[in-house]
């Protein structure tokens, strides 16, 4: 038998192999050929969408693109992020992922996809923080007070928060945990519905957000007592840390992070990572920085993938010994 059939059909295979791998780069190079819409686990209008669309808004100018926002709210999240989970891993389906992502897989019992293995990191975009507010009228005038008030009748003091497993909910959680107090807590469909019922008295003290607080301070409609964070905020530097103010150790963050599905081409991955970076470099992003108490940080992908494992497991021990589940 001849060996050149198989000669030719070796150099036809290696040819074949040549063509895609050259066409590789090119393709690459050309991304983004189409829109890339960014989905937000949210309702319209809160901070996460905010945030989200003001980066799309950058980004689109970096990439040359069109960049879209899609709202899928539902179940704590896990609706839109499911989404994604399930989308083609071609770089034009992002998630835009929340504190949820951390703690969601301590709070259910069964996720519909895999936290890390259908999820590729492109960029931790920013921290955040919350702060500790209570009502102006309040005797409590410091996260002392509010220890010592907590202790002299346990069952008096609640706090507000919006959603089970919430960084407003966890918030308060850890502090009950750390500073050995007992604070009721309040549930609500929302952060505006809290701060209405803690402006009228129903409810004492909210770890909230400092998009939702931030002019009713200005105001003097809430008073502040301390930020969540474990250093102090440029924003707020009047303002002590929970920790500095008498719980040491305490730290609660809130964060957004973009991310890809799993199996998105690592130069895809990259592009995104560096058009991310460049996005919060922007006097928009920098507005929005002071607005919502943001610390931006666009590093590598493998800096998101860290921070969120730190993240589980911290608040992993907080839901446990909380006995909070989410059925």
């Amino acid at each position: 038998m001849s060996c050149r059939p198989v000669r030719e059909a070796f150099l036809l295979f290696a040819l074949a192999a040549w063509a895609l791998l050259s066409a590789l780069p090119a393709a690459f190079a050309a991304y983004p050929e189409k829109t890339i819409r960014i989905v937000v686990p949210f309702a319209p209008g809160g901070g996460t969408d905010v945030i989200t669309r003001t980066l799309a808004l950058e980004m689109a100018k970096d990439l040359g693109a069109t960049i879209i926002i899609e709202n899928k709210p539902g179940a704590g999240t896990i609706i839109g992020t499911q989404t994604v989970a399930a989308s083609e891993p071609d770089g034009y389906t992002l998630l835009m992922g929340t504190f949820a992502n951390a703690v969601n897989p301590s709070l259910n019992a069964k996720l519909p996809y895999d936290p890390h293995k259908d999820f590729a990191a492109v960029a931790l975009i920013a921290r955040s923080f919350n702060i500790v507010v209570v009502n102006p009228a309040s005797p409590v005038k410091s996260i002392a007070d509010l220890i010592a008030a907590a202790k002299s009748d346990p069952n008096k003091i609640s706090y507000g928060t919006y959603g089970t497993g919430t960084s407003a909910h966890l918030a308060g959680e850890l502090f009950k945990s750390l500073a050995k107090v007992n604070l009721t807590t309040v549930p609500y469909k929302g952060a505006a519905p809290a701060i209405t019922d803690l402006l009228g008295g129903q409810i004492q003290v909210m770890f909230t957000t400092v998009a939702s607080a931030a002019s009713l301070i200005a105001a003097e409609q809430l008073r502040a007592l301390a930020v969540t964070s474990a250093e102090r905020s440029p924003a707020f530097s009047e303002l002590p840390t929970v920790a500095e103010a008498g719980v040491p150790g305490y730290a609660a963050e809130s964060w957004y992070g973009l991310y890809a599905p799993a199996k998105t081409p690592a130069e895809i991955i990259d592009r995104l990572n560096k058009s991310a970076a460049r996005a919060v470099q922007s006097e928009a992003f920098k507005t929005l920085g002071v607005n919502e108490g943001l610390v931006m940080v666009a590093g590598e992908p493998a800096e998101l993938d860290r921070y969120v494992r730190g993240e589980e497991e911290r608040w992993r021990k907080v839901i446990h010994d909380a006995n909070i589940r989410i059925e």
